[in-house]
């Protein structure tokens, strides 16, 4: 076992409460700080595939989320009127690696919360700087208190602090599309599917979560811009107007401009995962285009391998190195294979849509077998 007695985690999301309930789980003592004064949820929903499930029952959190969440045993493309041209039996596809669950991201954190809960956590505490040593790492945080640590990690998303301070200063790049999500109290046409619904350079998903509710998520391709809060509503159904009425039906139940959360989609390029006693994991790490939906099983993932190269390996040196050895080959598969499918969407109409009907159950296959395949 590595010798990391003091090891903190920056960020509360996916990917640090799962780091923080596998390092316990392995006999770490770690901290957890996360810069909302309260636990916040971003977005409002999410798909945790069979690979994450897989992960989270080995932490004693995949029955609560399997509990609040709802399983989805197809994933249909569709065109923008709700025709289906491909679907995929996701039962097939992944086998007894665990069910595909649609879940509100305030229930997914819950269980997350839980599962972490014999680790001390702070809230509305930020870090400020970070000053490696050899075999150490300093760090100041915003309520002005200093500490030393044998590992730092950056669980703290797309716009990482400690990506900018610790391991590399590049940005973040825009991907080219604008997200707009949402969740409803409804399930539209008694929807029991992940769908995609396709349009020209847009399109609108929609994913069963638990209660009743549904995830909705509109994709548009432009420039990136600023959606203001008020009018947003009303912007986002003129926007996709001209869909079927399962999406008008699932647009009709939201209520309010604050319902919906608009946000760019944004990759981080750099591919320098650690430097010295400080590593990344999950969207700090690599985010990347959410086409596959593997983003949150991805850091999952990511947790627990990092865990299991700290109890495996002889030195932290050596465990983060083992850890992006055996992370890098998925992750750049995800990366490419959305990278694809974005292209792939991007095609004329009619030839992607042909193409969809001819081999899209097929490439779904392909694209998402790999990843059956045990982490570890």
């Amino acid at each position: 076992m590595a010798r990391a007695e003091r090891i903190l985690i920056v960020g509360g999301g996916i990917g640090g409460l799962s780091l923080a309930a596998a390092l316990h789980r392995r006999g770490f003592t770690p901290a957890l700080i996360e810069r909302s004064p309260a636990w916040r949820v971003v977005g409002a929903g999410i798909a945790v595939q069979p690979n994450g499930i897989r992960l989270l029952r080995t932490l004693g959190v995949g029955p609560p989320v399997e509990h609040a969440g709802a399983v989805i045993r197809h994933w249909d493309f569709c065109d923008d009127r709700g025709d289906v041209l491909c679907e995929t039996d996701l039962q097939s596809l992944w086998g007894d690696v665990g069910p595909f669950i649609g879940i509100a991201r305030a229930e997914l954190q819950r269980a997350l919360i839980v599962g972490a809960s014999r680790v001390p956590s702070r809230l509305g505490v930020s870090i400020t700087s970070i000053t490696h040593g050899d075999d150490e790492v300093s760090v100041e945080l915003s309520d002005g208190s200093t500490a030393v640590y044998d590992l730092v990690v950056g669980a703290d998303g797309v716009a990482s602090t400690v990506r900018r301070l610790a391991v590399d200063d590049a940005t973040p790049v825009y991907g080219g599309q604008m997200a707009f999500r949402s969740l409803a109290p409804i399930r539209p046409r008694r929807l029991t599917k992940l769908q995609f619904l396709l349009g020209d350079g847009c399109f609108f998903g929609l994913c069963p979560v638990g209660g009743g509710h549904t995830y909705g998520f509109g994709n548009v391709t432009g420039p990136r811009m600023h959606d203001a809060v008020e009018g947003r509503l009303a912007r986002l159904r003129e926007r996709f107007d001209h869909f079927g009425r399962i999406v008008h039906d699932y647009l009709a139940a939201l209520e309010s401009d604050e319902q919906v959360h608009a946000s760019p989609i944004e990759w981080v390029a750099q591919d320098a995962w650690y430097r010295g006693r400080v590593v990344l994991i999950g969207d700090a790490a690599h985010a990347t285009s959410p086409m596959m939906g593997q983003g949150g099983s991805l850091a999952i993932e990511d947790a627990c391998v990092l865990a299991d190269a700290l109890h495996s390996a002889a030195s932290v040196e050596r465990a983060l190195a083992d850890y992006v050895v055996r992370r890098s080959p998925r992750v750049r598969w995800v990366r490419q294979q959305s990278q694809v499918t974005g292209a792939s969407l991007r095609l004329p109409v009619p030839v992607r849509n042909s193409a969809l009907r001819a081999h899209g159950d097929d490439m779904m296959r392909q694209r998402f077998r790999p990843l059956a395949e045990a982490a570890m």
